[in-house]
């Protein structure tokens, strides 16, 4: 697929997402004035042809409402939302930085694993439900072994894909770093998943990639003003909710207390204080007494 039809695919939803709904007159006329046309409007067979390829790439369905003649993309299913986002959001991204590279000394980016080699992959595995074959080499470990996995659900976190599912050898659901993997295959050994298994309720309590330890706890936090913005604007978790006081903020979450949650509060130093639960507290006193003899030892 060339780059300028992929990019027409992504102008098309963009702009339909953008106005709610439009009328395939309105549409025509943004069209024309994109940086697709010539001036000239969408040909009715080319849009019904981009908009089919949409749906079978990103399984995005524009709906056209018999009453009004109006498009719109359903917004109901509130994940499918988040990656349409998410995908808009990157493509719209890589655009403008590849239009960009006459200033490239300007422009300064962060430097995060890749996971290209063995993505597509995975993707391929988690579609047809067939087990991956890989090697994998952990942080904790100076040798790769090697795994197979029947893959449940990809996650981003911290811009580092990690792919969850069941580890055949014990049976037990396990999260790999995609960066970390090597020799990756897809099997020819299908699988399916449990029936019971919903990924948006395993995911739904927890902060990070730990997915399987800790308790989910009521956590309420209190922020200077400053740092609540922060919040308003990304919120730390989806079950956030403020109460806004004159010089300070307290926020409420349903959370699991793992090591990931732990080690984003510390990062936020003075500005964020644990009021509850004591477990909680007490684990945030515990890591900085062992920062602070840490230091009193190298002094």
């Amino acid at each position: 697929m060339s780059k300028d039809l992929f990019s027409r695919y992504i102008w098309i939803v963009d702009t339909i997402k953008r106005y709610g709904r439009i009328t395939r007159e309105e549409l025509n006329d943004r069209w024309k004035r994109s940086p697709f046309s010539n001036g000239e409007g969408l040909p009715r067979r080319t849009f019904y042809n981009y908009r089919q390829a949409i749906e079978e790439l990103f399984k995005i369905n524009i709906e056209c409402d018999p009453a009004t003649f109006e498009y719109y993309i359903d917004d109901g299913d509130v994940h499918n939302e988040s990656v349409t986002d998410w995908l808009l959001n990157s493509v719209a991204m890589n655009n403008v930085l590849s239009d960009s590279r006459d200033i490239s000394g300007k422009i300064f980016l962060e430097d995060v694993p890749s996971a290209r080699r063995c993505l597509s992959v995975v993707i391929d595995a988690l579609k047809e439900q067939r087990q991956l074959d890989f090697n994998y080499s952990p942080y904790t470990r100076s040798s790769s072994q090697p795994v197979v996995l029947e893959p449940y659900f990809l996650k981003i976190f911290r811009q580092r894909w990690y792919i969850t599912g069941r580890n055949v050898a014990d049976g037990r659901l396990k999260t790999y770093a995609l960066d970390r993997m090597d020799q990756v295959t897809m099997t020819s050994n299908s699988f399916n998943i449990p029936d019971d298994f919903c990924a948006e309720d395993f995911c739904a309590d927890t902060f990070g990639i730990i997915f399987t330890q800790g308790e989910t706890k009521r956590v309420v936090l209190r922020t200077d003003p400053r740092q609540a913005k922060y919040f308003r604007t990304l919120p730390l978790h989806h079950s956030q909710q403020e109460m806004v006081h004159d010089q300070f903020s307290i926020f409420h979450y349903r959370v699991k207390l793992t090591p990931d949650f732990v080690q984003e509060l510390l990062g936020y130093g003075s500005r964020v204080v644990v009021l509850e639960p004591a477990e909680l507290r007490a684990m945030m006193v515990t890591s900085l007494q062992d920062t602070l003899q840490a230091y009193n030892d190298h002094q």
